[in-house]
């Protein structure tokens, strides 16, 4: 028994020196004062688990791996950067509490999103993109890439696995995510993509694949463009870029659509708007999921319903559940039709 206290305090010993801090005096540190390493984390073992997934698929490549501010891959680097915030409890939590969301926070995500830019650092070590048949199949890796796409949900020419169909975004991606569902144990992608357009791409990573597993990677520089040791923002600064990037003109709801979920006059005591406040991340999620949207974007939409019924000073008319589900039809309803209004905007 005694032992135990000291266990837990070598443990704080081993903790970054801004673990303790409180939000405000966290967000004025430098992303590259962090200090952060990948080594002996959680994430860490993430990184194995896929090097161990491509080593079951028969391939020589093992992409390194180094922390910065988001996922991607650049152009001829055999390797990857995950998100610094995944690296540590303490900054996951602030992520979830400015973004609402932590991408790549759970198991299943992270390993999605790990595939998909591990196909990207494929391509880079072996030059796939650059064989006639690559671009036969996908397309050409030179098209510009635009800031924003408009994709076709119902589109059976695309795999799907990473949200917002993001295979459709450029022939690099489309790549990525045919290798992400190629590499993924136990797919059975031959059966789920049965009769689509989409299985003669998948068939075509699985060919390549047997073409190059015994070959060594034609690149090997081990570079790490905008690893968090050069990045010398400030914490605050970057939530202020992110959130900036996800912001919406949303014009508001109209009156007419509240007025048939609440009441202007009678009704219950509760207002509409502590109603939502009260609900608000169910609400959150439940729209998100619903509509593949980001969580900080359909808050967004919220906070803007909200302040119409602060103003029409509207109350509940009907039950909690009747309520609640149908502020969830018309938050989905009304974040939909402001997305289909504006192109989707993604960022590798």
């Amino acid at each position: 028994m005694a032992t135990k206290p000291k266990r837990r305090a070598a443990r704080r010993r081993h903790q970054p020196w801004w673990v303790d801090l409180d939000t405000a005096e966290l967000l004025e540190v430098r992303l590259c004062d962090l200090h952060l390493r990948l080594e002996g984390t959680a994430l860490m073992a993430r990184v194995e688990r896929l090097r161990n997934e491509l080593r079951r698929a028969g391939l020589r490549f093992r992409p390194h791996v180094w922390l910065s501010t988001s996922w991607f891959s650049p152009d001829g680097v055999p390797g990857f950067a995950m998100p610094f915030f995944l690296a540590h409890p303490r900054l996951a939590r602030l992520e979830r509490r400015r973004m609402l969301e932590i991408e790549g926070g759970s198991l299943d995500w992270c390993m999605k999103l790990m595939r998909h830019e591990a196909g990207h650092a494929l391509d880079n070590a072996y030059r796939l993109h650059r064989r006639k048949s690559w671009r036969e199949c996908f397309g050409p890796y030179s098209q510009s890439y635009a800031s924003t796409y408009r994709p076709r949900p119902t589109s059976r020419r695309f795999v799907v696995n990473l949200d917002h169909w993001y295979a459709q975004s450029h022939p690099a991606e489309d790549w990525a995510e045919c290798f992400a569902v190629w590499l993924q144990p136990g797919s059975l992608w031959r059966r789920h993509y049965a009769g689509w357009p989409a299985l003669r791409k998948l068939e075509y990573v699985d060919s390549l694949m047997g073409d190059i597993k015994a070959q060594a990677p034609q690149v090997r520089n081990r570079s790490c463009p905008d690893s968090l040791a050069q990045i010398k923002m400030r914490l605050g600064d970057y939530y202020e870029r992110k959130q900036k990037a996800f912001g919406l003109e949303y014009p508001g709801p109209h009156d007419d659509h509240l007025l048939r979920l609440f009441v202007a006059s009678g009704g219950r005591k509760v207002t509409a708007a502590a109603f939502l406040r009260r609900h608000r991340l169910r609400v959150i999620i439940m729209v998100a999921q619903i509509t593949g949207q980001h969580r900080y974007v359909v808050d967004q939409v919220l906070r803007q319903v909200i302040a119409s019924c602060v103003k029409l000073g509207l109350r509940l008319g009907r039950s909690d559940r009747e309520s609640l589900i149908g502020a969830a039809i018309l938050l989905t309803t009304l974040t939909m039709t402001f997305v289909r209004s504006r192109t989707q905007e993604f960022l590798r």
